[in-house]
């Protein structure tokens, strides 16, 4: 018999790995209101025996959910959603109110290009707020699939970072977010998008043509005191449809 407690998958979720559309379809049942804050979560068993897949698939979904506060672990009980379940973005390219999530994680699929300490764009410093001579964390990842390179992923963060999470300074996957060992947990983020022409860097990682165009998305998570945890900025290649969304 058909699974009913699962929802039609949309046309732009199916190309998200199939940890991220787990991770995706239980947020909607919190949202919905299908799931309340104390709620029990499906464990990584029966989640791995629904979506039929591996359980460290099924871990990761979870794991994805923790890192976005949308549930916490209890130690020896389960997941249960979390009271800060649903947070909401400010979305600057629609000015619609949303709820956040990163826009990628990292997983086996992601290469880890880089990990060190480097001096940011102007904009980037802009957003953490130092100067322009500043030098912060950043990230490098390269996310791949059967088709070939699918987005470029830079996470900077601020340089008191390095103290209290080193493991963000080494060039290997992580299975979770070290920044999470501060203490500091976002509580809101702020989406936004644009497009322009591929770098040389983005032209060779990604194997694209020249000239080509890439989409740009940006997302700031800020924790409660509203100081800056991260900036994410996501490259997209040109070519691959990423939203559908149909109109009624």
């Amino acid at each position: 018999m058909p699974d009913r407690t699962r929802r039609p998958v949309p046309e732009f979720e199916a190309v998200l790995p199939k940890y991220l559309r787990i991770a995706h379809d239980i947020r909607d049942r919190i949202e919905r209101g299908e799931l309340v804050v104390g709620d029990e979560v499906d464990s990584e068993r029966v989640l791995a025996a629904r979506w039929r897949v591996a359980r460290p698939t099924a871990a990761k979904a979870l794991n994805t959910l923790r890192r976005q506060g949308i549930v916490e672990s209890r130690r020896g009980s389960g997941t249960y959603v979390a009271d800060r379940a649903l947070s909401p973005v400010e979305s600057e390219h629609n000015g619609r109110t949303g709820h956040y999530g990163t826009p990628y994680l990292e997983s086996p699929e992601m290469t880890v290009l880089a990990a060190t300490m480097a001096v940011p764009p102007e904009h980037i410093a802009e957003v953490l707020g130092l100067s322009a001579e500043g030098v912060v964390i950043m990230r490098k990842r390269l996310a791949t699939s059967q088709s070939g390179s699918t987005e470029l992923a830079i996470s900077w963060y601020p340089p008191n970072l390095a103290a209290v999470a080193p493991k963000l300074l080494v060039a290997e996957y992580l299975p979770s977010d070290p920044a999470v060992a501060t203490g500091q947990r976002t509580v809101r983020a702020r989406g936004r998008m644009r497009a322009r022409l591929a770098t040389a860097e983005e032209v060779e990682s990604l194997r694209l043509g020249t000239p080509s165009a890439v989409l740009i998305h940006e997302l700031t998570c800020y924790a409660a005191d509203g100081g800056v945890i991260q900036v994410d900025e996501i490259v997209f290649p040109s070519g691959r449809w990423l939203f559908h969304q149909d109109w009624h």
